[in-house]
C-alpha cells in the first residue's frame, strides 16, 4: 500500500509539478508552531501534521473558544489539506498561514471549503450536499430550492456555479434567509406571529455561536417589548438586524457613554448619537427597544452603563456560574488544592487589609485629635454662668489649651485612641458589609430600611471597643484642665485609669454610647452610599477618585455627627469623673434631665461644630491614607484585578472585547463563525474530501 501511494504521488508530481518546501516564506513563530506539533514520516522523513495535530496548533487545548466547539476547528484542516491526503506538510502549513494573512481570509476559507474540486467555483450541488451531511439531526429544515437561493445560483434548468464574490455575498445573507424560512415553519396560523419558545429555538440554531450567555438565556423575553405574548416577524427581523450590526451598535454606545457625565445613557441618548455618527438612520426604534430591553433586564432604570450593554454585545460574555461549574469531575483535585490556597490567601489578605485599615484609621484619628479634644472639653463644661466658664467657644478652648498645657496638650489621651481605632473601624465596616450583603438582591440593590438597619447594627457592635476607648480617652483629655483649676491634682496614665475603673467601669455610659453610635452609623452609611451612587455616579464600570470619596465621606459625616451630638454630650457627662460641686449623674435619663434643667436645651449641642469638624475630615484622612498605603504596601503575591468583562470601553490598542490575540487566530475563528451560519452542528461530522465524495452512494451525490 505504501508503494502504491508513492507511485500516486510521483505520478501527480509528474503531471502537476512538484512543490518545493524551501520556497515557503514562514515567520519564525509559524515555523516553530508547525515543528512543535508535527510528526516525522518514518518512510520519507518529512514532517507532517494530521487533523488532530492541526487542531492542537490552531486551537490549543485549555483555551476558551466561546460558543465554538474546539473539534469544529477540524473544518479548517480540510482547507489546509490542499492535496486531500489527510495530512499537511510545511508547505501546506505555509500556504494556509499565507491565506490567513489575506484581507478577506474569512470568506476565502469558507469558499475553499466548498470548492471541493479546486476549480475556483462552488457547485450548487456540492454546497447543498455538504450542508446536508453536516447539519444536526434536529436542525430546522432549509429549502435550497427557494427563490432566494435561485437568485444566486439560477433555477434548476439554468443553474450555474458560484464564483468567489458570488459565494461570499450569498453567505452574507444566508442567516437572514434561514431565520425567514424558520419563522414561516413555526407560523402555522399564518398570522405573522410565533411563540417565544419557537423564537428561542430559531435563534439558538442559527446564531448561538455569535451571542452572549445573557442573550441566549433571555431570548424568550422578547415578547415583553410589546403588549402581546407572541413575537412578530418585525421583532425577529429587528433582532436579527441588531445582532448583525453589533459592531456599529457598540461604536454608537461607546461614543454616547463617553459624552455622558456618569457613563450611562438612555434610549433617547442612544438614538441621538446614532443620528450624529451615521449618514443614514440605520437604527430603527424597534431595534433600539430590543437593545435596551435585553441590556436593562438586570438594571430596569432605563439609564444604562457599559457593563449593561456588554452583556448583550460581547459574545464572549458568560454567565458567572459558567466557570464555577465547568469541568467539575476532571478538576476535582485541583479545586481542592485551589480552595485551600484561596482560603489561606483570603485569611492573609484580611490581615493585610486589617493592618492597612488600622494604620489608615490611626492616621485619620491623629489628624483630627485636637478637634476631638476641644469637643470633649466644650461638652464637659457644665456651668451656664459666664463667669465660671473656662472656655467661651471652641476657638477659645483651642487657644487656652495651647497656652496652659502646650501644644502636646492637644494630644492628651491620643494613645488609647490610636490603639482602639483599629478594632473599632474593623468591626464597624465588617458588620455593615455583612448585614448589607444579607439584605441585598442579586443585582446589589438594597432597600433604605435595610441600609439603616445595617448601619445601626454596625454602630451597636462597635460599642464593644468604643466605650472603653472613649472613657479612657475622655478622662485623659479633661485631666489637663482639672490640673489647671485644682492645685496638686496628679496626672494619671491610661493604665492607671483602666485599673481604677475595672471591667465594669470601662463600660460606664455604654447605654449613651449605644444611643450615639447606633443612630450615627444608621445615618452615615446610607448617606455615604447614596452620595457615591446617586450623586457621583459610582458603578461597576465607573470608579470614583479619592477627592470624590473624600467629599462623599465628609458630607455624609456632617448630618450624622451633628444630629447625634446630644447623645454624645450625655455620654461625655456620664463618663467624665464629676468634680467637687458639680452634679453627679446616676443614669442616662437623670443626666439628660439635669442638663436640661440646669443648662437648657442648647447645652445638648455643645461641641456640635467641633464634632462636625472632626467626624467629616477624619473619614477623609483615613481613606486617603488607606489608598496610599495600598499602593505603597501591596499584598505580597497579589494578582491584578481580573476583569471578567471589559464591557464596551475604549478601543485602545487591543480591539474589541473578545477580539484579543494574533490576527491569524481571529480570522480562523471568524471564518468558522461564517461557516456556522449554515448550521450550528457544522464540522462535528467529518467533512469528506474529494475522494470521500466519490465513495458515497449516488443518492447523496457520490460516485457509486
Amino acid at each position: 500500500m505504501a508503494d502504491i501511494q508513492k507511485v500516486k504521488v510521483a505520478v501527480k508530481e509528474t503531471l502537476l509539478g512538484s512543490e518545493q518546501v524551501e520556497d515557503v516564506q514562514l515567520s519564525a513563530l509559524s515555523k516553530a508552531t508547525f515543528e512543535k506539533n508535527a510528526h516525522k514520516d518514518e518512510e520519507s522523513g518529512e514532517l507532517y501534521m494530521g487533523e488532530e495535530e492541526f487542531i492542537n496548533a490552531v486551537a490549543p487545548a485549555g483555551e476558551d473558544y466561546h460558543k465554538i466547539k474546539r473539534e469544529q476547528y477540524a473544518i479548517l484542516f480540510k482547507v489546509a489539506d490542499r492535496r486531500n491526503v489527510g495530512k499537511i506538510n510545511l508547505f501546506d502549513w505555509g500556504t494556509y498561514e499565507n491565506l490567513l494573512a489575506k484581507p478577506d481570509a474569512e470568506y476565502e476559507i469558507a469558499f475553499r471549503l466548498f470548492d471541493i474540486d479546486r476549480t475556483g467555483t462552488v457547485k450548487y450541488d456540492n454546497l447543498k450536499k455538504l450542508y446536508e451531511m453536516n447539519k444536526g439531526p434536529d436542525s430546522i429544515p432549509f429549502d435550497w430550492n427557494c427563490e432566494w437561493a435561485t437568485l444566486y445560483s439560477g433555477g434548476k434548468k439554468r443553474r450555474h456555479d458560484l464564483t468567489y464574490p458570488q459565494f461570499a455575498q450569498m453567505l452574507r445573507g444566508l442567516q437572514g434567509e434561514r431565520i425567514r424560512q424558520a419563522f414561516h415553519l413555526f407560523d402555522k396560523d399564518g398570522d405573522g406571529y410565533i411563540e417565544p419558545e419557537d423564537f428561542q429555538h430559531i435563534i439558538l440554531e442559527t446564531a448561538r455561536h455569535k451571542l452572549s450567555d445573557h442573550l441566549l438565556e433571555n431570548l424568550h423575553t422578547l415578547c415583553n417589548i410589546s403588549s402581546g405574548t407572541k413575537i412578530s416577524y418585525a421583532n425577529v427581523r429587528a433582532f436579527q438586524n441588531m445582532i448583525r450590526e453589533m459592531d456599529l451598535v457598540e461604536l454608537i454606545i461607546r461614543q454616547a457613554t463617553a459624552q455622558s457625565s456618569d457613563g450611562k445613557i438612555t434610549r433617547t441618548d442612544f438614538l441621538n448619537e446614532a443620528a450624529r455618527i451615521t449618514r443614514f438612520s440605520l437604527i430603527t426604534p424597534m431595534e433600539a427597544d430590543i437593545l435596551f430591553h435585553f441590556a436593562s433586564l438586570d438594571e430596569p432604570s432605563g439609564r444604562l452603563g457599559l457593563s449593561d450593554f456588554a452583556k448583550v454585545l460581547d459574545p464572549s460574555w458568560r454567565n458567572p456560574l459558567y466557570n464555577a461549574f465547568s469541568d467539575v469531575a476532571g478538576k476535582a483535585s485541583d479545586k481542592v488544592r485551589t480552595t485551600s490556597q484561596n482560603l489561606l490567601y483570603t485569611v492573609l489578605e484580611s490581615v493585610h487589609h486589617f493592618t492597612l485599615g488600622a494604620l489608615g484609621g490611626a492616621f485619620g484619628a491623629l489628624m483630627v485629635y485636637p478637634i476631638d479634644l476641644v469637643k470633649t472639653r466644650m461638652q464637659n463644661q457644665r456651668s451656664s454662668r459666664v463667669g465660671e466658664m473656662l472656655y467661651k467657644n471652641s476657638i477659645d478652648c483651642f487657644r487656652k489649651v495651647i497656652k496652659n498645657e502646650g501644644f502636646t496638650g492637644l494630644y492628651s489621651g491620643v494613645l488609647p485612641q490610636l490603639v482602639g481605632v483599629a478594632p473599632e473601624k474593623a468591626i464597624k465596616l465588617t458588620v455593615n458589609d455583612l448585614v448589607r450583603g444579607h439584605f441585598s438582591s442579586k443585582d446589589g440593590k438594597i432597600r433604605v430600611p435595610h441600609e439603616i438597619l445595617a448601619g445601626g447594627s454596625a454602630g451597636a457592635c462597635q460599642v464593644i471597643f468604643t466605650n472603653p476607648l472613649e472613657i479612657v480617652k475622655i478622662r485623659l483629655q479633661v485631666q489637663g484642665e482639672v490640673a489647671k483649676s485644682v492645685e496638686g491634682t496628679p496626672r494619671r496614665s491610661a493604665m492607671w485609669i483602666v485599673r481604677n475603673l475595672g471591667l465594669v467601669g470601662l463600660y460606664k455610659g455604654a447605654s449613651a454610647c449605644l444611643l450615639r453610635d447606633v443612630p450615627f452609623s444608621a445615618i452615615y452609611f446610607p448617606t455615604y452610599n447614596h452620595l457615591k451612587r446617586d450623586y457621583f455616579g459610582e458603578s461597576q464600570t465607573k470608579k470614583l477618585g479619592i477627592m470624590q470619596l473624600l467629599l462623599a465621606g465628609a458630607v455624609a459625616g456632617m448630618p450624622a455627627a451633628y444630629l447625634t451630638t446630644p447623645c454624645d454630650v450625655i455620654k461625655t457627662r456620664l463618663q467624665v469623673e464629676a468634680r467637687k460641686g458639680e452634679s453627679s449623674y446616676t443614669s442616662l435619663r437623670h443626666c439628660a434631665h439635669t442638663i436640661m434643667k440646669e443648662e437648657g436645651f442648647q447645652a445638648f449641642f455643645k461641641g456640635g461644630p467641633a464634632r462636625i469638624m472632626r467626624s467629616s475630615p477624619q473619614f477623609g484622612f483615613t481613606l486617603a491614607a488607606y489608598e496610599v498605603l495600598q499602593n505603597l504596601l501591596p499584598m505580597p503575591g497579589q494578582k491584578k484585578d481580573e476583569i471578567t468583562h471589559k464591557g464596551v470601553s475604549s478601543l485602545g490598542n487591543n480591539g474589541l472585547p473578545g477580539q484579543e490575540g494574533p490576527l491569524s487566530y481571529l480570522r480562523s475563528r471568524n471564518a468558522l463563525k461564517i461557516i456556522l451560519d449554515l448550521d450550528e452542528e457544522f464540522g462535528r461530522v467529518k467533512v469528506p474530501g474529494k475522494e470521500g465524495w466519490k465513495s458515497l452512494p449516488r443518492i447523496v451525490g457520490g460516485g457509486k
